[in-house]
């Protein structure tokens, strides 16, 4: 029997992150899925269902220890494909956030990120192979008023992802960036934002089909993925219309009553 191949994917309790973990279990990986709540367990017994190992590691990815703690699980193994999901969001004025919460968006979504990143990328090119997948959004191609940091983040993330993608392929990696738009997970409901227009839009991807036009996406080796016509449009139009007025049509899908009220 032939080895199996290793898969890790962050973010894996719900949503995106656990429909890419099941997506590589139907495709003959054993798994090493992180979260940072107990619902990743549950998780687990989904997936493993499909076959394979199934290695949990439940630790906080916005701190260093945490994406250590990981790297730790993940040991002297080869990782074959690395799917970066884990992220959150967060709603309302900037200046009507709570530092800890922003500080905890940055640390996920961004150095978390970049540290696993950092770690499993030398390993795949000392072995020249390795399929990456990063999970931007195309919230990074739009100035994100009443959502600034998460866009901020987003958009760090695109352009990370694509840049690492140009630096790998000659040496037989790739980092494809999965850049979605909204889609039906525990994303808004965390990110304190289900009373906005765009948390209560019905017209919502499903995270079914989202991750597994990532997961093709990654296997292929293409750059970027981004599901749906209507979202291909926006980052068409977010490159030739102003910023301001990105800036204000985000405030129109992101502003809540409650910040109407407040401003």
């Amino acid at each position: 029997m032939p080895d199996r191949k290793l898969a890790v994917v962050t973010g894996a309790s719900s949503g995106i992150g656990r429909e890419l973990a099941r997506c590589a279990a139907e495709d003959g990986c054993d798994l090493v899925i992180c979260a940072n709540e107990a619902a990743i367990e549950e998780a687990a017994r989904d997936v493993r269902q499909l076959g394979g190992q199934v290695d949990v590691v439940q630790a906080d990815l916005s701190t260093e220890e945490g994406v250590l703690t990981l790297w730790h699980q993940v040991g002297a193994r080869e990782v074959d494909y690395l799917m970066a999901n884990a992220g959150l969001t967060l709603g309302h004025a900037f200046a009507d956030q709570e530092w800890p919460r922003i500080r905890e968006l940055i640390g996920l979504n961004v150095l978390g990120t970049t540290l696993l990143l950092h770690r499993v990328l030398p390993r795949m090119q000392a072995r020249g192979e390795g399929r990456v997948l990063v999970t931007g959004s195309i919230a990074g191609f739009i100035p994100g008023s009443y959502q600034a940091v998460y866009n901020a983040t987003k958009a760090y993330l695109d352009s990370l992802a694509f840049a690492l993608n140009d630096e790998m392929r000659e040496r037989g990696v790739t980092v494809t960036c999965l850049m979605p738009g909204p889609v039906d997970t525990e994303i808004f409901r965390r990110g304190d934002m289900e009373d906005s227009p765009m948390g209560e839009t019905s017209l919502k991807d499903t995270p079914e089909h989202t991750a597994r036009l990532g997961y093709e996406a990654m296997k292929a080796g293409r750059a970027g993925m981004t599901p749906g016509l209507m979202n291909k449009l926006v980052t068409t139009f977010a490159g030739v219309l102003p910023e301001p007025v990105l800036a204000r049509m985000n405030r129109w899908v992101s502003e809540t009553e409650r910040d109407e009220k407040a401003g």
